[in-house]
């Protein structure tokens, strides 16, 4: 399998990205989110970090799998679903912790509720298994428990990839719009809740990155048809960022005809409407064609924070999401103004790089640290 021999930079690089527009969008009212790609389509930083994380896990077991067998996979596998799920249980506390703290110290009750922790007080010891079950969670804690269901089912999906990934793609579409059309999910907690990112729709996403993974060079044989596929991408993006900035500016929607209205909406996010997939799908072509995995500009020292986030994903989320709140507090305290928001963005992501940037010299065995130190400063402002 030629796809799990070579490492991309462009993987860690976009995620490390994914990782920040996620903590700059989670900061309510937050003007540097206007640098995210939320706010100018349908699609936003969850389907990136769910994309990569499908092709990396091939990455990450393919060759295992044809090495070492599928028992020892298997386990692997779940030895990470493992430690995905005890990041979760870990953060749950501490920033449960944190939302209980800030609401007594400031005498914030609301925000008890603008969290959605009502039910941790209401029936603590139900709250505390449904917790465990990944059925209940605060606000922001939906991308890891979505991530651990899809991962735990890969061990099953992987056999069958390698060899048919049509077939999984198939498979996977099909699950995908009986999901959608019969709206099947996940119960969540309290009751008449469901999943907020529903792992029966979103594994769409998961498996065509998986597949993608699989396919490698194959892909380039899209080339032949570039120019169409370029034109329709450029023109979809276009057509994405229209209505979402006119979501922003009252001009811009009255340019939308009342009879795309009635098409669109509503643009399913727990579902993952096909108008957010269509939109992920084509930025994602745009990227591959404007940035080859070759690009010397992949290498630049600019980068590296990006990439070092990338590469520690499950510690740059963790700690991403307790910034988030962090910075939500502190920008409320100073009246959402916006040099308040502006530097809770630069030190959140500045912390965020630093954290990284450690990360890699444990790994790395503590002998030095990684070079280029220094970019980091410039990269978070």
């Amino acid at each position: 399998m030629p796809a799990v021999s070579v490492r991309d930079i462009r993987l860690d690089l976009f995620r490390g990205l994914a990782l920040w527009f996620i903590f700059l969008d989670h900061i309510p009212t937050n003007i540097v989110s206007w640098l995210t790609v939320r706010n100018y389509g349908f699609s936003d930083a969850t389907e990136i970090f769910v994309f990569i994380s499908g092709y990396t896990a091939v990455i990450a077991y393919g060759r295992m799998l044809d090495k070492e067998g599928w028992p020892r996979t298997a386990a692997r596998i779940y030895r990470r679903v493992w430690q995905l799920y005890v990041a979760h249980i870990l953060l749950f506390v501490a920033f449960t912790a944190q939302i209980a703290w800030v609401s007594i110290a400031r005498d914030a009750p609301a925000l008890i509720e603008e969290m959605e922790l009502l039910g941790l007080g209401q029936n603590p010891y139900r709250a505390i298994l449904e917790a465990a079950l990944l059925k209940f969670r605060p606000v922001n804690l939906d991308v890891l428990p979505l991530y651990i269901v899809l991962l735990a089912a890969f061990p099953w999906v992987l056999p069958v990839l390698v060899r048919w990934p049509w077939a999984v793609i198939a498979v996977s579409v099909v699950l995908y719009v009986v999901t959608c059309r019969y709206n099947w999910s996940l119960p969540a907690y309290p009751d008449e809740k469901v999943w907020y990112f529903n792992p029966m729709a979103w594994q769409v996403v998961f498996h065509v990155g998986a597949a993608c993974a699989v396919f490698g060079p194959g892909l380039s044989r899209l080339d032949r048809y570039r120019t169409p596929l370029t034109i329709l991408a450029v023109a979809f993006v276009l057509f994405a960022a229209l209505i979402a900035l006119s979501w922003q500016y009252n001009p811009l929607e009255r340019l939308i005809p009342t009879w795309v209205v009635r098409v669109i909406y509503p643009i399913d996010k727990t579902n993952i409407d096909v108008l957010r997939f269509l939109h992920f799908l084509a930025v994602a072509w745009l990227v591959r064609i404007a940035v080859p995995m070759d690009a010397p500009a992949l290498k630049w020292p600019i980068w590296q924070p990006l990439r070092r986030c990338g590469e520690a994903s499950l510690l740059i989320f963790c700690i991403g999401t307790f910034l988030a709140l962090s910075g939500q507090v502190i920008v409320g305290h100073y009246e959402d103004s916006i040099l308040s928001q502006i530097l809770v963005s630069i030190v959140g992501i500045g912390i965020m790089c630093l954290a990284a940037y450690i990360a890699a010299w444990f790994k790395g065995g503590g002998t030095r640290m990684p070079p280029r130190l220094p970019a980091l400063a410039g990269a978070s402002r």
